[in-house]
């Protein structure tokens, strides 16, 4: 068997609203809470981000989502529609901007605790194949 990850821990400040707007940006479904008191965001068949709530300092992070166009042109509607801020490169000003780099397109933003979310539709971590 191949090795999966499964889940992955999110920490934030308020983890109901944090996997409530990443969810319905993504258009994926989220639960306010489950088991261990986490409020899960199922990104797809496998893989779950589970948020959870501390009130302890921690490290911003980065997460990157590989999608098709059709949806990746959804998910900027809704950036937009939220009024949400977003930008075409990574360290890069708030353009309202996509980035077409590597063969496809891509945004960042950053939600409230931080935490960088990105959207791509071609990956330029690893090589196509």
């Amino acid at each position: 068997m191949s090795i999966a990850l499964d889940h992955f821990l999110v920490p934030s400040h308020d983890q109901v609203a944090a996997a409530r707007q990443l969810a319905e940006l993504l258009g994926v479904a989220w639960q306010e809470s489950t088991l261990g008191g986490f409020s899960p965001v199922y990104l797809n068949d496998g893989l779950t981000l589970d948020f959870q709530q501390t009130e302890d300092a921690f490290a911003v992070a980065h997460y990157a989502f590989r999608v098709t166009p059709e949806r990746f042109d959804e998910i900027v509607a809704r950036l937009r529609a939220a009024g949400i801020a977003y930008r075409g490169n990574v360290r890069g000003p708030v353009d309202y901007a996509s980035n077409h780099d590597y063969g496809g397109e891509m945004v960042y933003w950053n939600e409230p605790d931080g935490h960088q979310w990105e959207i791509l539709t071609v990956s330029y971590a690893r090589p196509a194949g």
